[in-house]
């Protein structure tokens, strides 16, 4: 999975709107190699980036979990370590 995706179910508070659609952005990026597509592409772009949102949050709207929601800081703190121990010289 592309590192820039985040993981956005089980979260109190839920995920934004926001959240969703750089995730979506994200993915539509990574899948056409491009970070800014061309004039002829850009709608067709955009329209991916739309349909991929909603999927999402679609999915993230009808998942169901028996475990505790995480918390967004202790969840960034532990990525940081992992970075921090990843990155370590």
């Amino acid at each position: 999975m592309c590192r820039n995706i985040r993981q956005l179910h089980n979260f109190e508070p839920p995920a934004t709107t926001q959240e969703v659609q750089d995730a979506a952005l994200q993915y539509v990026r990574k899948i056409s190699g491009s970070t800014k597509p061309s004039q002829a592409n850009a709608e067709a772009f955009e329209q991916a980036v739309a349909e991929v949102a909603a999927a999402t949050q679609k999915l993230l709207d009808h998942l169901t979990t028996n475990a505790p929601p995480k918390n967004r800081e202790e969840e960034a703190a532990k990525a940081r370590a992992r970075a921090q121990a990843r990155y370590a010289a």
